[in-house]
């Protein structure tokens, strides 16, 4: 199978999951119109799907290292939506809870075998590599459009329908899994080159990676309300910004790929987290319409590195890909999520701009980080996929 078609068939396999990401936010309206979940018991079916997903990603990632389980991508993708498609059916919260959680193992486990296997079939292709990480963003967009249409039919009980993504993308997995055959791996096996793991670099690229996840988490989370706030132009203004963010984040993750194909990744992440500091002191700051110019500006900066330090982590970390993997996209991304709590409370006492302008100084340190990471120089023969 042509690169270019193995990465497509991957990319919307990648979408295909990320709506289950991006489904549970978009249903707890519906639990608590249906089933008069209070606040709390709806915060409690988000955590257990997201806080459970992104801290048993590196676990999954650390077994991938030790056993190749292609096999993990389709049936993962299946475990993911069926957990969702059955959230609704039963009216017991428990049980809500625990279809959640078995959802976020899913999604769990399809990360990091799935990045792997990405970067096989990419041929170490930022771009191609680039053309995969769209693929969960725009699943994750998708997922409240999903969920309001199916939800707007019939309420809770069609949540079944939800696993239809699921199906299309185990399948598309499968085409992909078994055109590739037993051919080139990257794994633990690594080490049969000689390569050996840059633990410091990958920690420190996890360090930037956190303090990146904050500000987008940060940034998305209240967008809406203060875009309303700074325009004067109520809520159609904040759900633009809001869309704004989104939008800039797939052209962002597209144009980071192609630029490190031309250039060092390392050296376009530097350089995308200086401009991300000027475009969130814009948003902070800069009131009236310009600040839709620089709402564009953040979503792009902070995306332009997204799938790049994918795949850095996994070139400082040749002989444990899958970990790299799980905690890039996962770990990483839990405690970003964490911090949005925080960043409301301050607001609460405060206001939004003074909760808001924190963040500026995320990117500054990002960047720093940055400074120290050398450009992996990958050298190893790829080895068998299973």
């Amino acid at each position: 199978m042509a690169r270019n078609k193995s990465i497509l068939l991957l990319a919307i396999g990648h979408a295909c999951v990320d709506v289950y990401q991006g489904s549970v936010a978009a249903l707890v309206p519906f639990f608590v119109a249906e089933r008069a979940y209070g606040y709390a018991a709806a915060s409690g079916i988000v955590l257990a799907a997201s806080l459970l997903s992104s801290v048993a990603q590196p676990l999954f990632g650390a077994l991938t290292d030790r056993w190749a389980m292609p096999w993990l991508v389709p049936a993962s993708t299946l475990l993911g939506g069926l957990g969702i498609a059955l959230s609704g059916v039963s009216g017991s919260y428990a049980l809500t809870l625990a279809f959640v959680a078995v959802s976020g193992i899913g999604v769990a486990a399809y990360h990091p075998e799935s990045a792997r296997i990405a970067r096989i079939a990419s041929g170490r292709s930022n771009t191609a590599m680039g053309w995969f990480s769209l693929g969960g963003n725009i699943g994750f967009a998708a997922a409240p459009v999903l969920v309001a249409a199916v939800m707007a039919v019939g309420g809770l009980r069609l949540t079944p329908l939800l696993v239809v993504p699921a199906l299309a993308g185990s399948v598309l997995c499968l085409s992909v899994l078994r055109a590739l055959g037993p051919g080139p791996r990257s794994s633990s096996r690594a080490a049969r080159s000689g390569r050996s793991d840059d633990t410091a670099s990958f920690v420190k690229l996890s360090l930037a990676v956190i303090c990146r996840s904050i500000v987008f988490v940060g940034v998305s989370a209240f967008i809406a309300l203060y875009a309303a706030q700074r325009t004067g132009g109520g809520t159609a203004a904040g759900s633009g910004a809001l869309f704004l963010l989104y939008l800039g984040g797939a052209v962002g993750t597209i144009l980071g790929s192609r630029l490190a194909d031309r250039w060092d990744r390392v050296g376009v992440v530097r350089w995308s987290y200086l401009i991300t500091v000027g475009a969130v002191a814009g948003v902070v700051f800069v009131p009236g319409p310009a600040l839709y110019v620089f709402v564009a500006l953040t979503s792009a900066g902070l995306y332009v590195p997204f799938s790049l330090q994918i795949t850095l982590a996994q070139d400082y970390l040749p002989t444990r890909v899958g970990t790299a993997s799980g905690v890039t996209l996962g770990l990483t991304v839990s405690i970003g999520g964490i911090a949005s709590p925080l960043i409301g409370t301050i607001a609460d006492h405060t206001s939004l701009q003074a909760a808001l302008a924190p963040l500026i100084a995320l990117p500054v340190l990002s960047w720093l980080l940055a400074r120290t990471l050398p450009e992996p120089v990958v050298t190893e023969n790829l080895v068998p996929l299973r």
